[in-house]
């Protein structure tokens, strides 16, 4: 009897279906983390409007931590539209993955609530760059030898997504070294994605 019988067969549809749903829990998750005070009924508009401002890290953080999921997401599924079929070992690597995506959600609460600490920062980004890096191994995994994708698939897309990918690793990466010099700065290279994603695209057209 081969041992494959044994080997469980996953379909490359329900892998995706499962992992949008782990991307709406982190997300909802996150959303839980921000910390919604309660206020006193008699505030003026001012003292309203100071107790808003006050929350506004919180905020920030928040928005920039659901971009970095949507991020995930989008390149996630423009990934998987060329990935044809499913390997055990690449869904255990999807698995892993999609572990890491919860993660950024409690690191997220961790930065909230900490956010003028580096140690909370840098945990952060390393997470991101787990997160990123598994995404850049399923790709590999995939294209590997055309595995799982197209055999006459364009060489430059290959390369190209390639390192469409690893732009976010390497971008939280920098952002780490130069948090060591100024945390409020460091959190702006996150920016950087945006012209590397361009100059990558325009490097590898076909």
């Amino acid at each position: 009897m081969s041992a494959r019988v044994f080997t469980p067969d996953i379909k490359v549809e329900h892998v995706i279906s499962f992992s949008d749903a782990v991307f709406a829990f982190a997300i909802t998750l996150m959303a839980l983390s921000i910390d919604i005070p309660d206020l006193p009924l008699n505030l003026s508009e001012s003292e309203l409007l100071a107790r808003l401002n006050d929350m506004y890290p919180q905020f920030e953080d928040y928005v920039i931590s659901f971009a970095i999921i949507a991020i995930f997401w989008i390149s996630y599924h423009q990934m998987f539209n060329h990935i044809k079929g499913s390997h055990i070992s690449m869904v255990y690597l999807n698995l892993l993955f999609l572990l890491l995506i919860t993660l950024l959600s409690l690191t997220t609460s961790f930065v909230i609530n900490y956010a003028s600490y580096q140690i909370p920062y840098i945990i952060y980004c390393v997470v991101v760059i787990l997160t990123g890096s598994l995404l850049v191994l399923i790709w590999w995994y995939a294209t590997k030898g055309r595995r799982l994708v197209e055999e006459d698939m364009n060489p430059l897309f290959i390369k190209g997504t390639f390192f469409l990918l690893l732009s976010m690793p390497l971008i939280f990466g920098v952002s780490i070294v130069i948090s060591f010099i100024n945390l409020d700065i460091a959190q702006y290279v996150w920016l950087g994605i945006i012209p590397m994603n361009v100059l990558i695209r325009n490097k590898y057209k076909h």
